[in-house]
């Protein structure tokens, strides 16, 4: 909650107005009566699956041991990878690892977990591999990667004559620049809505 107030002063003061920002007391308490409903999808079909993970931090008994023994046990990480779907927020996909884990090493696990076709997987530079694309293609072959490509991204060699998802990126962005290929492939949010309008 004192993070929450505190992310909430920030964004006031970017906005440069003079609005007073409940302290974390406050937030906590209305949390307990604040209902918020489940995120659901609300229709049937190809699903637009936005990826990415994060760390969590395990604390163990912390204070306790300090006071009782003189010492700290080092703290914990572990790696949550987690799929969403881009139309509810509805979380479909979830997959918990050792913090050593490769974000595009957990893609098959992600999408073994999901019931409804897919139309798109969007994820962050982490997910540019090779393995991410082959992995999506064989269990969705009609379904969009949309990955920004890294800054020191090439074309592969049948570029010209045969070219992939991911090279279609990078000519993309060589053409139009990377904004450009954001607006057009969708990887913006804004964008991904209007063609999802536009699809439907």
């Amino acid at each position: 909650m004192r993070q929450t107030e505190g992310l909430i002063g920030s964004v006031v003061a970017l906005l440069g107005l003079a609005l007073a920002v409940p302290d974390h007391s406050t937030l906590s308490r209305r949390s307990k009566t604040l209902d918020v409903p489940p995120l659901r999808r609300l229709v049937a079909g190809p699903l637009h699956l936005l990826v990415d993970s994060t760390g969590l931090k395990l604390g163990g008994a912390g204070e306790w041991l300090v006071e009782k023994h003189g010492m700290s046990r080092r703290r914990s990480w572990r790696k949550l990878h987690i799929g969403i779907d881009g139309e509810s927020g509805e979380i479909v996909a979830i997959e918990l690892t050792k913090k050593e884990s490769d974000d595009g090493g957990r893609t098959a696990a992600l999408l073994d977990q999901l019931t409804d076709p897919l139309a798109s997987f969007t994820a962050d530079g982490a997910y540019d591999q090779d393995r991410v694309y082959e992995t999506v293609a064989e269990r969705h072959p009609d379904a969009a990667v949309i990955v920004p490509p890294r800054a020191t991204a090439v074309p592969g060699p049948s570029a010209t004559t045969a070219p992939t998802q991911r090279d279609r990126h990078i000519q993309e962005i060589v053409a139009h620049g990377r904004m450009g290929w954001q607006k057009s492939s969708g990887f913006g949010p804004r964008s991904r809505q209007q063609s999802v309008d536009t699809n439907a």
